[in-house]
């Protein structure tokens, strides 16, 4: 797989250049599908709005959308589920679509981007540097180092990576974000202060964070369509029943979209605590101010909102709440 991502690395150098925008040359079929049209749409805050459509003809579909290439977008059958991401370039390009297994079944000829994309998933043992070093200059590098890296690594670490990329890379959308993301998460360390926030409730009443620091507050990040989060859940549970007398709450942010299923999530997981979301989904203001770019996610803050501990789960939250709460005690 190494010699294949290099292989990639060399050729795909002579062609990334600066995205530009250009009449699409897609063309494709659909299989497994009867549905009656392909919708092309852009990726951006790990979202993808629809931006065109293409009626489809005897089984065949075609896109000659002016859009920024070389870049990342998808291509689905149906707006309400995940599509096919395919980058695309300005050359043409060719897709059998299929929305069986989540469009793994699909095919995409035509697109380098594509095919070190795909070499990418395949890898089990990527080091994201060394990856960067030998693809500088494709947009695949600073897609992955923003939508598959971004939450793993430190401030220090992203900005490291960030300098690796091809200058023609430097004013994408990904490192600009990137950018913000990693000044947000340097002031964001243990130790420095959370932001206070204000975010209504299920009742669409205010609630501000500093309202409600008493003892040890978990900033908690989830959503109802979430499994991670919902698997974490019982954890938590387990945990505010064991220490809330003592001095420990919660206050819960959802990056969900629809209101009826951020409620239903909060009732069928028995979640007793402070909830407030905006119901943005990725564009969550909260979660943007806390540098979210995964979740579940979470930070425990004293009463005063100084940052204790980061991304406490399971038994790690349990002994870090009786390690504190009991050395107040």
């Amino acid at each position: 797989m190494k010699k294949i991502l290099l292989g990639f690395a060399l050729f795909l150098g002579a062609l990334q250049t600066q995205a530009q925008e250009n009449n699409l040359q897609l063309k494709g079929t659909v299989a497994d599908t009867v549905a009656q049209y392909v919708y092309l749409q852009k990726f951006h805050n790990k979202m993808f709005t629809t931006i065109d459509s293409a009626k489809v003809k005897d089984g065949n579909f075609s896109f000659k959308t002016k859009v920024k290439t070389p870049d990342l977008y998808g291509l689905s059958v149906n707006t309400e589920s995940s599509p096919l991401h395919i980058f695309l370039e300005k050359n043409p390009i060719t897709v059998k679509l299929s929305p069986k297994k989540y469009y793994t079944t699909s095919v995409v000829e035509g697109s380098a981007s594509q095919d070190l994309f795909e070499a990418y998933k395949k890898s089990k043992d990527v080091e994201i540097s060394k990856f960067i070093t030998e693809n500088p200059k494709s947009i695949v590098s600073a897609y992955v180092l923003y939508r598959n890296w971004s939450y793993r690594l430190t401030p220090e670490q992203i900005t490291q990576n960030i300098a690796l990329l091809d200058k023609s890379l430097q004013s994408t959308t990904y490192v600009k974000e990137l950018k913000e993301l990693a000044i947000v998460l340097d002031g964001l360390s243990v130790g420095k202060k959370a932001p206070d926030f204000t975010a209504n409730d299920p009742d669409g009443k205010p609630v501000r964070l500093y309202d409600n620091l008493k003892g040890y507050t978990l900033i908690d990040f989830w959503a109802s369509w979430c499994g991670p989060c919902r698997r974490e859940n019982p954890n938590i549970v387990a945990a505010y029943k064991e220490f809330h007398d003592k001095g420990f709450n919660i206050v819960a942010i959802s990056l969900d979209k629809k209101k009826e299923n951020w409620i239903k999530g909060i009732k069928d997981d028995n979640l007793t605590w402070t909830h407030v979301s905006d119901l943005l989904f990725w564009n969550s203001a909260v979660a943007k101010l806390y540098g979210v770019r995964a979740i579940p996610g979470n930070y425990l803050v004293d009463s005063k909102g100084v940052i204790v501990a980061k991304n406490l789960y399971g038994e790690e939250l349990q002994s870090t709440l009786k390690r504190l709460l009991e050395n107040k005690i």
